[in-house]
């Protein structure tokens, strides 16, 4: 390393001390007391080489304790520059068994920002960093490729020694960085003011301004030369300049417009993928798949009707603004603002009433699209269960809903779009016609009139339809709403992560999971499905959880691993709560096979959809121990007839799997998960005697810990 990087090389020991002052070095708000330092057991060097599981958790509670997040992030060796000069604020980690880090502000004006081990922060030169970050993997080729350059003549060693590394190592992986950011359950105005979207909203309005201040004035230019009779050469260069200028705010306006609309989006997405993965399992189901594909309907509206609808409005406002100062400089101007802010009024009202029926609208056609999902997923069950002329009665009272909404909404948009343009034309003509017919004005001045008459009516004009965007944003705004409650939803930093709790150094322990008078009951149902329900299982043991149907079987199962909370009782995982490991902490902890309606296959590689609940992508091993459990699973044959083997596709859109392959996949989806303990709902129901001994023997020899949940 360097010597203008000693002093900002962070020991493993201060790694905690290094991210607070990272965040505060970065304007990022700490909340908390400040992370702690790690233990001593993760200050080994095999636990804080590059990807190190511990260490990872350990800096994501660390964040989180600070009411921050650390995203873990990975580059090739070819792109780990491109990664410092746009990863900031991050921690990342130095190549080599001392186990150093370096807190990178980010990179400003080709210079690497880093915080120093006297919390100043110190600029130095990208490349040095990016030395440090790749000196294990470039030590051992550098003294024979300096030996290959000299014995070859090349005078520019570096650039060429650069090349033939990039060339051999491009190709390898590194890991052991993690962005610092604010986590998504933050208020979106930070989150918002952390892209700068103020800024750049700000910036477009001005350009916007200019753009239209510069486009009237070149029009005054010619038609003042116009009016008086005669046009000066010099006017009329005047004018082209002027019309000329305004072609870079144009340019400059469309660019800030582009940048907002990205930084928006993304934010947007960010926040609602955030809220999708932070919904309970219940509120999952009690919206039924019907209510989630019009949740994500909707969110694609926000997205397109909010920014298109914005932006188009934000011009129409600056377009009434030039409007009202070219009438102000007209004939009977108080006459002409007051009508002009007559329609402005009238305008609100009906956009008001607009928006009222447009969710009136939506919600009829959501409640007839959910309707329709609902009803093609029970089909088997209507058809045998209701008379054949009742089949269609919902379908029917749906769609006249629909209409009627349908027709009130069309009403309102039409009054909105041809009354407020039209009716601010003959306002805006009855107020100037006074000073028309007494002659009182001058032709110069009427003229100016009519032209701010008409920049105000193409102003309504575009703003009717932003208007319109903008009210189908915000009532999908409204059906999206429980993701974006559900993002906000803080998440607390897990103690067990923060002292380097792992499964593995606790396996020890004679008692793995302690259930006692845990009750549950299922909302809406008055009746418990559970009351006080204990178990106890130790390491090792191998448990059969028999019942008859509706006895709670799976509802236990899925407290235990940490599913659902049960409403009273107290739940210990090796002597912690849930609260104390966090919702990671359990899981790694707890391997889960839900029954088979629960489970699903994506459509992604097999070896994708196997090693979804342990690493993607896989490393050394991973996919070699992939296939070993599906051999045992007795899926050998169709790993040897599918052409891509373990990258072959599946899912709906890819290679389709039978029953019961998919209940072998998704037990190989357990077992490989490395958990404690492993818990199996029905995953052996739809197998054949033979295939489910091989299955079961399997999970008898790959779990550390069983418990099957089945029927008698």
């Amino acid at each position: 390393m360097s010597a203008s990087l000693d002093s900002a090389s962070w020991p493993a020991a201060r790694l905690g001390e290094a991210m607070e002052a990272l965040a505060r070095a970065a304007a990022l708000p700490v909340k908390g007391a400040g992370a702690p330092a790690p233990p001593a057991d993760l200050l080994r060097p095999e636990v804080t080489q590059p990807g190190g599981l511990p260490l990872g958790r350990w800096m994501e509670g660390a964040a989180s304790s600070l009411g921050l997040e650390a995203e873990p992030v990975e580059a090739r060796y070819g792109d780990v520059e491109a990664l410092i000069r746009r990863a900031g604020p991050a921690v990342l980690r130095v190549q080599g068994p001392q186990g150093r880090f370096l807190a990178l502000v980010g990179v400003s004006r080709g210079r690497a920002r880093l915080v120093g081990l006297d919390h100043a922060v110190i600029e130095v030169d990208v490349e040095p960093v990016r030395s440090a970050l790749c000196s294990t993997l470039e030590a051992p080729l550098l003294p024979a490729l300096d030996r290959v350059l000299a014995d070859a003549g090349v005078t520019r060693r570096e650039r060429a020694a650069r090349a033939i590394l990039q060339q051999q190592l491009g190709g390898i992986v590194l890991r052991g960085f993690w962005l610092l950011r604010r986590p998504p359950s933050a208020p979106l105005r930070e989150l918002a003011a952390q892209l700068g979207l103020a800024r750049r909203l700000a910036a477009l309005f001005l350009a916007h301004a200019i753009e239209y201040g510069l486009w009237l004035l070149s029009w005054w230019v010619v038609g003042r030369g116009i009016l008086a009779g005669h046009v000066d050469r010099g006017w009329l260069w005047a004018w082209g300049l002027l019309l000329l200028t305004v072609i870079p705010f144009r340019l400059l306006a469309t660019w800030f417009s582009g940048l907002f609309a990205i930084d928006a989006a993304t934010l947007l997405r960010q926040r609602l993928l955030a809220g999708a993965m932070q919904l309970d399992p219940n509120e999952i189901r009690r919206r039924g798949a019907g209510g989630l594909l019009g949740t994500v309907l909707e969110a694609d509206a926000v997205e397109s009707l909010a920014l298109g609808g914005g932006l188009v409005s934000l011009v129409a406002v600056v377009e009434l603004l030039m409007a009202g100062a070219v009438l102000w400089a007209g004939p009977r101007a108080g006459a002409q603002l007051a009508a002009l802010g007559a329609c402005v009024a009238a305008t609100a009202l009906l956009a008001w009433r607009y928006h009222a029926r447009r969710r009136r609208w939506t919600r009829a056609r959501l409640a007839m699209t959910g309707e329709l999902v609902e009803g093609i997923l029970g089909s088997r069950t209507r058809v045998a269960q209701e008379k054949e002329e009742r089949w269609h009665e919902r379908e029917d009272a749906g769609l006249s809903a629909y209409l009627a909404e349908s027709t009130r909404l069309d009403r309102v948009q039409a009054a909105l779009s041809a009354l407020i343009p039209r009716g601010w034309l003959l306002l805006g003509a009855l107020a100037l016609a006074p000073a028309f017919i007494s002659g009182e004005a001058e032709a110069s001045g009427l003229a100016v009139s009519l032209g701010g008459v008409l920049l105000a009516f193409r102003a309504f004009r575009t703003l009717v339809a932003g208007i319109t965007d903008l009210a189908g944003a915000g009532v999908a705004w409204e059906q999206v709403s429980p993701l974006q409650g559900a993002a906000a939803r803080e998440r607390h930093a897990s103690p067990a992560a923060l002292l380097g709790v792992t499964g593995a150094d606790r396996r020890g322990e004679r008692v793995l999971l302690d259930a006692q008078q845990l009750s549950y009951a299922h909302p809406g149902r008055p009746a418990p499905v559970l009351r006080e329900a204990s178990l106890r299982i130790v390491h090792g043991d191998r448990l059969l959880l028999e019942g008859s149907s509706g006895a709670g079987k799976s509802t236990l199962g899925s407290i235990l691993a940490g599913l659902r909370p049960p409403e009273s009782g107290l739940l210990l995982l090796g002597g912690l709560d849930f609260h104390t490991l966090g919702r990671s902490g359990w899981r790694q902890r707890v391997a889960s096979a839900p029954q088979f309606q629960d489970n699903h296959v994506l459509s992604a590689p097999f070896a994708f959809n196997l090693l979804m609940g342990r690493r993607w992508p896989p490393r050394a091993g991973d996919l070699e121990e992939a296939e070993a459990v599906c051999r045992e699973l007795g899926l050998g044959p169709l790993l040897d007839r599918m052409p891509g083997g373990m990258l072959q596709l599946v899912g709906e859109t890819g290679w389709q799997l039978s029953h019961g392959e998919k209940s072998r996949l998704y037990l190989a989806r357990t077992l490989l998960q490395c958990a404690d303990l492993v818990i199996l709902d029905e995953s052996f129901a739809a197998l054949d005697p033979e295939t489910l001994r091989g299955a079961l023997r399997c999970a008898l020899e790959r779990a550390p810990t069983l418990l099957v949940i089945a029927h008698p």
